[in-house]
């Protein structure tokens, strides 16, 4: 008997503050509705920008700005809140552990938009107007809708080694031994354990550096080409002196935005390998120290490590897209 009193008492409290968050929400609207009819037409502009406007901006206040302020000031002071100044980024780069996440995330970099960028821009040229166009392109594309755990576990069966003399279940494994070699440990042997991972960031973004510098070739006039086709231009230099130039600005897109994703990177290191086997990177180190080490310090300086990278690549892309913007 008690428990069905106690059990109507909470549903009745339940909707009274339903009932009271509804109330409030319409008077809300009310007021905005009366002083949006009421005031003046300048003033009723401002009044509106700022009741509709003001919610998200304290809403990024205190999801962004405010934990970015936090880091900020974490990542200048000790575990117990005193102010170190900058001996937590020196420890960043002068460890030993750091300095070969350092050495992985640049090779990350380099690597993943220059390769994806340089395969995508070949696939849409050659298969642009070809038969079977959309079909060629919805197979590379494809890996962009599986998230990047889902890809790692793909290729974490890709890569899957076992012992000389078992079965092996791995495809790439498999392949060695129908070869005649010894399987081979993809992911656990170091230095060339992070190109296989980084093989994985690569296939995803292929499909997103096709699709747009794609819909940018098509996006070149014909009559240009056409010109530069009976000057006697010949296919490359066509590609050189007018596609090239044309697609500038897509092509400062798919790198920029493949660089910070990569600068990014954490699913698919953390889901492999964990880090492990000299694989980690300067986002899953941040992870790492933060919440497994219990040095937050490091992890907070990491994270403005992180910022500060991406954010000139950031700066550049906006100013590209604006001088590319004027010019055509």
């Amino acid at each position: 008997m008690l428990r069905t009193e106690s059990f109507w008492i909470d549903q009745g409290s339940k909707l009274g503050f339903a009932a009271i968050a509804i109330v409030v929400f319409l008077a809300i609207v009310g007021l905005v509705m009366f002083l949006a009819d009421n005031a003046p037409k300048r003033g009723r502009d401002v009044i509106q920008l700022l009741l509709f406007v003001a919610p998200a901006l304290l809403l990024l206040a205190a999801g962004m700005i405010w934990p970015a302020l936090q880091t900020i000031w974490q990542s200048v002071t000790s575990k117990a809140g005193e102010f170190v100044g900058l001996d937590n980024f020196v420890t960043i780069f002068t460890d030993p552990t750091m300095q070969v996440v350092m050495r992985n995330t640049i090779v990350w970099v380099i690597f993943v938009p220059t390769f994806s960028t340089i395969v995508g821009l070949a696939y849409a040229l050659f298969i642009d107007r070809s038969r079977g166009e959309k079909i060629l392109k919805s197979l590379v594309f494809m890996p962009m809708a599986i998230s990047f755990v889902g890809a790692s576990i793909i290729w974490g069966f890709m890569y899957t080694y076992r012992s000389e003399g078992f079965p092996q279940i791995g495809l790439l494994n498999q392949i060695l031994v129908w070869l005649g070699l010894s399987p081979y440990q993809f992911v656990e042997t170091p230095p060339w354990n992070t190109f296989f991972l980084l093989v994985v960031m690569a296939w995803i973004q292929t499909g997103f550096a096709m699709v747009v510098l794609s819909a940018a070739i098509k996006g070149v006039p014909a009559e240009i080409v056409e010109a530069a086709e009976l000057d006697g231009a010949t296919a490359w230099q066509r590609f050189l002196n007018v596609t090239l130039p044309w697609i500038r600005g897509s092509l400062v897109v798919v790198v920029t935005t493949i660089t910070i994703s990569t600068l990014k990177v954490f699913d698919i290191v953390r889901t492999m390998t964990g880090g492990q086997y000299n694989t980690s990177v300067v986002a899953n180190e941040m992870y790492t120290r933060a919440f497994r080490l219990n040095q937050p310090e490091i992890g907070a300086a990491l994270a403005v490590l992180l910022f500060v990278l991406v954010l000139p690549i950031v700066v550049y892309n906006i100013r590209v897209l604006r001088a590319h913007k004027e010019a055509h």
